[in-house]
C-alpha cells in the first residue's frame, strides 16, 4: 500500500467515526421523537436506589477486571510492578479509551507514559497492548458467540442489515477464536515477528484465560445496564446479554467514541414496541453515567492526585541534590589530600 493510500485509508476511518455518530444520532431522534426531555428525566430518577447501587458494584468489579488485562500483559512479557501500578494503569487507560474511543490510541498513551516511568521497554509496552487488545476481542467474541444462540432470532427480524450483520459477526468471532487457540495449540511458545518486535504465542492455558477474563468483563459490564433496565422491562438474562454484547460490538466497530448513540440506537430497536422507548433511554443514560463518566472521573482524579505526588517528590529530591552540590568539590579534595 502506498503512503498517498494510507493517507487516505486513515482519513476514511478518522471521518467514519463522525458518520456513524450522526447516523445513530439520526436513528435515535427517530425512535425519540415521541417523547419530551421531561420524559426521559423522570425515566432517570424513577430507578430504585437499589438498583443504582448494585450498578455501581457490578462498575467497581467490571473495572477491577479490565485492571487484570494489564497484569495478564505483564505476566505475558515477563515484567512486573507492585499491583497498585498495574491496578491504576489498567483502570484508567480503560476509563479513558472506553470515553475516547480509538483504544490502542488513547488508552495505549496514558499506559505508554506510567509504564516507562516504572522501566518498562517501549516494545513490551506495545506487546502488552496488542496482548490486552486479543483479551478483549477473545471474551468479547466468546460472549457473541454465545449471544447467538441466547437471542432469540425474531429479535432482529425487524431489519435485514441488522440479521446480516449479526450473521456476519458470529461467523467472524467463531472464525477467530478457533484460529486463536489451534495457533497457541500448534505453535505455543514460537515467535512470530512483526517489524523489529517478535510476539512470543501463548499457551494454550493463557488463551483461556484470556477468554475468561475477557467475557467476565462483558458480562459485569452488561449487569450494569441490566439493573437500570430491570425496573422497566423483563427479559431473560441470557437473552439480555446476548443483545448486550451484539449492540457493544457495533459500538465499537462504528469508531464513534464510546459506541455513543450506535449502542442506544442498536438496543431500542431490537426491544419489543410495547416497551416504552423513554423509560429504556431513562436506563441506558444511567448506565453511560455510571460505566463510563464516574470511572473516568474516580480514577481520573487518582491519577492526578499521584501525579501531584510524583511532582513532589522530585522537587524534593532536586532540592536535596542542590543542598549536596556546594559540598562535593570541598570533599573529592580532601580525599585527593587524604591519598597523597
Amino acid at each position: 500500500m502506498s503512503a498517498k493510500a494510507k493517507r487516505l485509508f486513515k482519513k476514511l476511518v478518522s471521518y467514519s467515526g463522525l458518520f456513524f455518530f450522526i447516523l445513530a444520532a439520526v436513528m435515535l431522534w427517530w425512535q425519540l421523537r415521541d417523547y419530551s426531555f421531561s420524559d426521559i428525566f423522570h425515566a432517570l430518577i424513577d430507578i430504585p436506589p437499589v438498583n443504582l447501587i448494585a450498578a455501581c458494584i457490578a462498575c467497581g468489579l467490571g473495572y477491577l477486571a479490565l485492571s487484570l488485562y494489564d497484569y495478564l500483559a505483564l505476566r505475558y512479557v515477563g515484567a512486573r510492578v507492585s499491583w497498585w501500578k498495574w491496578m491504576m494503569a489498567g483502570m484508567l487507560g480503560f476509563a479513558i479509551s472506553n470515553n475516547a474511543g480509538n483504544a490502542v490510541v488513547s488508552g495505549g498513551a496514558i499506559r505508554y507514559r506510567l509504564y516507562t516511568r516504572w522501566r518498562i521497554s517501549g516494545g513490551d509496552i506495545l506487546k502488552m497492548i496488542t496482548f490486552s487488545g486479543f483479551t478483549f476481542f477473545l471474551g468479547f467474541s466468546a460472549i457473541v458467540i454465545a449471544g447467538y444462540f441466547l437471542v432469540p432470532s425474531h429479535i432482529l427480524d425487524k431489519s435485514v442489515g441488522a440479521s446480516v450483520g449479526i450473521n456476519t459477526l458470529f461467523i467472524i468471532c467463531t472464525a477467530a477464536v478457533l484460529a486463536y487457540l489451534a495457533v497457541t495449540l500448534f505453535f505455543q511458545k514460537k515467535n512470530i515477528k512483526i517489524g523489529k518486535i517478535k510476539f512470543m504465542v501463548p499457551t494454550t492455558r493463557t488463551a483461556l484465560l484470556q477468554i475468561l477474563l475477557g467475557a467476565t468483563d462483558s458480562i459485569l459490564a452488561g449487569m450494569v445496564l441490566y439493573f437500570c433496565l430491570m425496573p422497566f422491562v423483563h427479559i431473560p438474562f441470557g437473552t439480555y446479554i446476548g443483545l448486550f454484547v451484539i449492540a457493544q460490538a457495533t459500538g465499537v466497530f462504528s469508531q464513534v467514541p464510546g459506541g455513543i448513540g450506535v449502542f442506544e440506537s442498536i438496543f431500542l430497536l431490537a426491544l419489543p414496541d410495547t416497551v416504552d422507548k423513554a423509560d429504556i433511554f431513562g436506563a441506558l443514560l444511567a448506565y453511560r453515567i455510571i460505566y463510563y463518566v464516574l470511572p473516568l472521573i474516580g480514577v481520573g482524579g487518582l491519577f492526578f492526585i499521584y501525579e501531584h505526588w510524583l511532582r513532589t517528590r522530585m522537587k524534593r529530591w532536586l532540592a536535596a541534590a542542590q543542598e549536596k552540590i556546594p559540598h562535593i568539590p570541598t570533599q573529592i579534595k580532601n580525599i585527593k589530600r587524604r591519598k597523597k
